[in-house]
């Protein structure tokens, strides 16, 4: 299934989206709900962003060929994470799908997206094993961890450099029953293919970092796990468009301005 969330006159609300056509639910698709048979066209409404978390976890260092291509563009030896640490990201970054990412007027040139698989959780998640892990995610959805790497490198936390407002684009809606051995992550700029990587080639996959972080830390309905990202990004320019795209869910797409 494919749940979104969307807006029409400022009013927002979740629906299943069938075709080219939206059916509105009144309620969380995780939780109580109920379809209300009002069937809106996809292209009337405003996709939003497919949930809005009480917390935001995200994954850092994931991938191999990230820490490898990375270290060698630093000129230093790869330093692959001994376990599966967390981090966490703002609400106040984050965009939906079509939304404008605002470049500030004193960033850098190393301005960068980061494409992401994202798990949206349905069920109160702590102390799982990793055995049950994904029975507490309901569904997948996509996210683009842009970053400024000055920024990154030289402030004492990532507080500009990852949370900045509409830093964190998020969507375009939520798919239920994703394989995830099957998915392949494509990022476009401006038409061109600058990435592609498997989606589930990660040091430590989602159920891991799901059971490692529900040891210490309650993972609620809604909530969102930000899961890494592979290569090594390009910087992005006010103009450029982004478009992050995983096989199996959709494409997530912005464009970049200028602050």
């Amino acid at each position: 299934m494919k749940w979104c969330r969307f807006s029409v006159g400022g009013e927002a609300s979740f629906g299943l989206i069938q075709d080219d056509t939206i059916a509105r639910v009144d309620g969380p698709p995780w939780g109580e709900h109920a379809v209300t048979g009002q069937i809106l066209q996809l292209a009337n409404v405003k996709l939003e962003i497919p949930v809005v978390p009480s917390t935001f976890f995200c994954v850092g260092v994931n991938y191999r060929d990230h820490v490898e291509r990375m270290a060698a563009k630093r000129g230093s030896k790869p330093s692959y994470p001994p376990r599966p640490d967390i981090g966490y990201r703002a609400n106040n970054a984050l965009i939906a799908h079509g939304e404008a990412i605002v470049k500030p007027r004193d960033a850098g040139e190393q301005f960068q997206y980061e494409g992401e698989l994202v798990a949206v959780f349905g069920k109160r998640c702590r102390n799982v094993s990793k055995e049950q892990a994904l029975d507490y995610v309901f569904g997948w959805t996509i996210g683009n961890d842009v970053s400024e790497r000055t920024w990154q490198a030289n402030d004492r936390t990532l507080w500009r450099a990852k949370n900045s407002d509409t830093f964190k684009p998020m969507g375009p809606w939520i798919v239920t029953g994703a394989e995830l051995d099957a998915m392949v992550t494509t990022i476009r700029i401006n038409d061109q293919v600058t990435e592609t990587f498997k989606t589930n080639n990660m040091i430590f996959d989602a159920p891991t970092y799901i059971s490692e972080v529900s040891k210490y830390c309650t993972i609620m309905p809604g909530d969102v796990m930000w899961m890494g990202t592979d290569g090594v990004p390009s910087n992005m320019k006010p103009g450029d468009v982004c478009e992050i795209e995983i096989s199996g869910i959709g494409t997530l797409r912005n464009k970049v301005v200028a602050e």
